[in-house]
């Protein structure tokens, strides 16, 4: 058993809230660091294990993670939890590596288009740029887990259809550049769950031992039938935002991701146990009312509750 499957284990369903990273790029306000830190123990306190915390990216153009190391040393502070955070440049990757992140994610898109309107570079510098990524992974001290996503692996709202094939190439080049996980990004919810499913057996077959992970947007309603799909595949890696918040500002057309909460939901109901008490979880929703009153939350389980009869958590 290697680090990576200490952190996201083949026989059990990972969550990763993804809510104070992907769900804070796009909002207008944004909650203290103490907020955060507060949102981080009380999902922690619900049984959430796997946060996406924040970016290293410049604090002039997103302000909102300026307190990134902040929040990564409240996850390192509770036994058990792991932190994620998103790098995009090694300027970033150093940053990241001195904080003592646990995981660093990073980006590549499926499509040149996208490429180069999220980050401004091709998509063959993006792959060298992971390939450096995980090289100064190894070079370090604490050698953190590297995730690389793949943007718009399903569709793109500039370009529109995405090549499944050209998808699972990419997926090849990254396991091979030495990522721990490959991240298969539905950005802007362009997929249903037949290209969804076809498109996570696919990588699976690729990664083999290694995780693979799938991030779904909720922009069409697909996102909990989306995920149903990836878990019928063999996705074992599942990522959502509390309330559903979230966006990517670089992707046109781009909404929230699929709500956390309700993949708690379906994951226990699909045989999953997640550890995670769902009327804990969703009472953290009140930081965000707290914090953001005026970005909307979304989210059938918190709207009608858990059925009559049914348990907060799976025995």
């Amino acid at each position: 058993m290697t680090r990576v499957h200490d952190i996201y284990p083949n026989d059990r369903v990972s969550l990763r809230e993804v809510g104070l990273r992907d769900g804070l790029q796009l909002v207008k306000t944004f909650p203290s660091t103490s907020a955060k830190q507060r949102w981080v123990r009380d999902e922690y306190a619900a049984g959430v294990r796997h946060f996406e915390v924040g970016s290293f990216l410049p604090a002039k153009t997103f302000p909102q993670f300026v307190d990134v190391r902040d929040v990564i040393a409240t996850v390192a502070s509770l036994p058990g939890a792991h932190g994620v955070a998103l790098a995009l440049n090694e300027r970033g990757v150093n940053e990241a590596l001195a904080s003592g992140v646990a995981e660093i994610a990073s980006v590549v898109s499926a499509t040149e288009e996208h490429s180069q309107a999220n980050a401004n570079r091709s998509r063959e510098s993006a792959i060298a740029n992971i390939k450096r990524l995980c090289e100064l992974r190894d070079a370090s001290a604490h050698k953190p887990l590297v995730n690389a996503a793949i943007s718009m692996a399903l569709g793109c709202s500039i370009v529109g259809p995405v090549d499944p094939t050209e998808v699972l190439r990419l997926t090849e080049q990254l396991y091979e550049a030495g990522v721990d996980m490959v991240a298969i990004a539905d950005t802007v919810g362009y997929a249903g769950p037949k290209q969804v499913g076809e498109l996570t057996r696919g990588a699976v077959r690729i990664a083999g031992v290694k995780p693979v992970c799938v991030h779904l947007h909720d922009t069409r309603g697909m996102g909990i039938a989306n995920a149903s799909a990836a878990l019928d595949e063999g996705a074992r890696v599942l990522d959502g935002s509390l309330g559903g918040l979230g966006g990517c500002p670089f992707a046109p057309g781009a909404t929230g991701n699929a709500v956390f909460e309700d993949l708690v939901f379906l994951c226990e109901s699909q045989g999953f146990p997640t550890g995670i008490d769902l009327d804990r979880l969703i009472a953290v929703r009140s930081i965000l009312k707290s914090e953001m009153p005026n970005e909307a939350l979304y989210g059938g389980l918190a709207r009608a509750g858990l059925p009559s009869g049914a348990k907060a958590r799976a025995a």
